[in-house]
């Protein structure tokens, strides 16, 4: 923001009074001018002032109501406003302040007083503005360094699992998809508040496998299906994970992300109905990020190639998908896997098995 080009807006219903404050401040500053709280409304929207002159006394809807209106609308989050009043109190101070006004100005004008005031707050502004730039950029480049470094925790379970391929990429993509899906469903809005979110899903998903790294290769390269016993230690690799991601991640503090991708690693293979593992968990005891992964998770094992097995067709994986819902999977989840099916074969098209 150039401090000596600064948009003002005015807003007063007494032509004289906003005559007299262009006349000192318009050399300076551009001018716009609002005769009511409603043009004000429209006006803020419109320009995106940078700082605002709401006088209090005006018909129909007062100073105070328009600054109620205007944070309600967020068109006051990054531009101060000061009150303009011919007589000062402190009840009246008191409530502008509440509202969230940084100052007041009485009538007649003091020009120089003005000026100051005016200089002053955009100065500050300009001041706040240019640390909230410093602290997204790092606030960037943190979210970053956590993303990949969750990313490289991930691919140790990939390098260790040969077989599963892309698997870590599919099933990243469709977690956000879900989670886009789901994001104003009335069970899962809460728990998918905004885009980061999303991206806290799509972040944690490849860690989901991590405990593989702690599974003998014997077991885990085994040619075939498992037998009990062999299962029983393979069933032990989302409570490996679990440990292994919250002593790598310790440092970094109760950061959502982090607590997304610990229940995604330790719950994935709940089950709805509550016959999963470790710790079965049913319905809605199991975190949503679990929730998601369990179907990206199994539809993804279904049309992928194992030893044991040749892959299935889209449509019948999605057939046994719809069929475990209510008992192996949350309905709602799979009620947005299908919304989304048709899709999944040009995703998969991108990420093909090497092998």
């Amino acid at each position: 923001m150039e401090l000596d080009r600064a948009k003002i807006l005015v807003v007063d219903d007494t032509k004289t009074n906003i005559e007299v404050l262009e006349g000192i401040l318009s050399n300076d500053y551009d001018m716009y001018v609002a005769l009511n709280g409603k043009k004000a409304l429209t006006l803020a929207e419109k320009v995106k002032p940078d700082l605002i002159l709401l006088d209090v006394m005006m018909p129909e809807m007062d100073g105070y109501e328009t600054l109620r209106q205007m944070r309600a609308n967020g068109l006051v989050e990054n531009a101060p406003v000061i009150f303009l009043t011919a007589k000062a109190d402190s009840k009246s101070e008191q409530t502008g302040l509440d509202l969230g006004a940084v100052d007041y100005i009485t009538k007649p004008f003091n020009p120089d007083l003005v000026r100051l005031r005016i200089k002053n707050q955009l100065e500050f502004k300009h001041q706040r503005d240019h640390l909230h730039d410093i602290v997204d950029e790092q606030t960037k480049v943190l979210r970053k360094t956590l993303d990949v470094m969750l990313t490289c925790l991930g691919s140790l379970a990939e390098h260790r699992d040969t077989d599963t391929g892309e698997h870590i990429k599919r099933t990243q993509v469709l977690v956000e998809m879900l989670a886009e899906k789901l994001k104003t469903h009335s069970r899962f809005a809460q728990f998918i508040p905004s885009q980061e979110y999303i991206g806290y899903y799509a972040s944690a998903a490849p860690l989901h496998d991590i405990g593989k790294v702690g599974i003998p290769d014997e077991i885990l390269h085994k040619p075939g299906r498992l037998d009990p016993e062999e299962r029983d230690v393979m069933s032990a690799h989302p409570q490996i994970g679990y440990d292994v991601l919250v002593r790598a991640t310790r440092e970094l503090g109760q950061h959502p992300l982090i607590k997304i991708a610990a229940d995604i690693t330790l719950y994935h293979h709940e089950r709805w109905d509550g016959l999963g593992y470790p710790t079965k968990k049913k319905g809605d005891e199991i975190p949503v990020g679990a929730r998601l992964m369990a179907v990206a998770d199994v539809y993804d094992a279904l049309v992928s190639r194992r030893p044991y097995k040749e892959p299935f067709p889209h449509n019948v994986a999605v057939e046994e998908i719809k069929k475990g819902s209510g008992t192996q999977f949350d309905p709602d989840v799979v009620e947005a896997f299908v919304e989304i099916e048709s899709e999944l074969p040009a995703i998969y098209d991108k990420f093909k098995d090497a092998n």
